[in-house]
């Protein structure tokens, strides 16, 4: 009893160290790798080995790779990219806490989305409270951003709209495939490399990679750049094993409990080691953001709970529901997301 303990509470820990260092580390490598093209590459490169290369050592079990099961997740796998691809250019251009400020905003595009796209109900009054929370908060956060520039607002609008696409209409091609956890790791990530030569072309990156390295000749190397891709790329494939594995071990609500804390931790720790971070208004409008989405995600549960006694069935459905909602969110930080350059 006593190892199963400490084997979950490692795990907890685990999850909780790399989702709130993450989008940190991930700052730090495009700050001394400006190649956020080549360097989402090389993060999927990653993750797409770690878990091939884990699954022919048994240590997890992932669906083989098959050329029409590929086609079908095809269209995931492109969103999916953008979502990492604007995400990460995000970073360069943008402090770790205009990307926390505009990821919590996507609940609000969420539910808006449902409700006029999906056709679901109206959110109940604790929801909308708590949406109009995250939406007061976002706007506090920019209208007093010193840092503020069209570029870095640009990438951010973009991510906004990619990671809220994923979320509301990308995971019913997912589900429908019916593939586990790890072959959707490895799926997404293996077309998502399939996919970056495209656009090293398309943005020019490719003539910069190639300039840098002329110009540095023998010296091309740097240490520093090294270790901060190597921990970008590290981190993204901890995260999914630790969040997987964390998900298995506790309860749905503790999992929420400490992805919630984990982003005040990443506000923590993003002020203390350095100076890339928001106003202390800016920072006060950030946390209530984040409070918003603590009232968010309370609002959904309870709405769960109550439909529960009425509706069994209705119930098991909501679980269902749930479990897909946590999956995507998780989905987003192999990135991954919260958030590999990820998302």
């Amino acid at each position: 009893m006593a190892k199963q303990h400490h084997a979950t509470s490692s795990l907890v820990i685990g999850y909780a160290l790399c989702s709130s260092l993450l989008a940190i580390i991930n700052k730090y490598a495009v700050t001394k790798f400006n190649y956020p093209g080549l360097l989402t590459t090389l993060q999927y490169f990653t993750s797409a080995a770690g878990v091939w290369g884990l699954g022919k050592l048994g240590f997890l079990c992932h669906d083989s790779f098959n050329l029409e099961t590929a086609k079908k997740f095809a269209p995931a796998a492109v969103v999916f990219y953008l979502a990492i691809f604007t995400n990460t250019n995000l970073l360069v251009h943008a402090n770790v806490d205009t990307f926390i400020v505009f990821r919590s905003l996507t609940p609000l595009l969420v539910a808006v989305a449902d409700t006029f796209f999906r056709k679901q109900p109206c959110p109940s009054k604790l929801t909308f409270l708590s949406l109009v929370i995250i939406l007061g908060g976002a706007v506090g956060y920019v209208i007093t951003d010193s840092a503020f520039s069209l570029t870095a607002y640009s990438w951010a609008l973009a991510y906004l709209v990619t990671i809220t696409t994923e979320m509301v209409y990308i995971k019913h091609i997912v589900t429908s495939l019916g593939l586990n956890t790890w072959g959707y790791v490895l799926y997404n990530n293996l077309l998502s490399l399939m996919i970056s030569p495209i656009f090293w072309f398309l943005t020019g990156e490719h003539k910069s990679v190639f300039s840098a390295v002329k110009s540095r000749g023998e010296s091309w190397f740097q240490l520093d750049a090294f270790v901060a891709v190597a921990l970008s790329c590290v981190f993204g494939l901890l995260i999914s094993f630790f969040g997987f594995a964390a998900r298995k071990a506790i309860s749905a609500t503790a999992f929420t409990v400490t992805g919630v804390v984990n982003k005040f931790l990443t506000v923590a720790i993003n002020v203390t080691i350095w100076d890339k971070h928001a106003s202390a208004f800016g920072l006060v409008s950030l946390l209530f953001t984040l409070a918003g989405g603590v009232l968010y995600q309370q609002s959904v549960t309870a709405k769960g709970h109550i439909a529960a006694p009425q509706h069994e069935h209705a119930s098991e459905q909501h679980k269902n529901d749930s479990d897909s909602a946590e999956y995507d969110e998780e989905k987003h930080k192999l990135v991954s997301s919260d958030e590999r350059p990820v998302a």
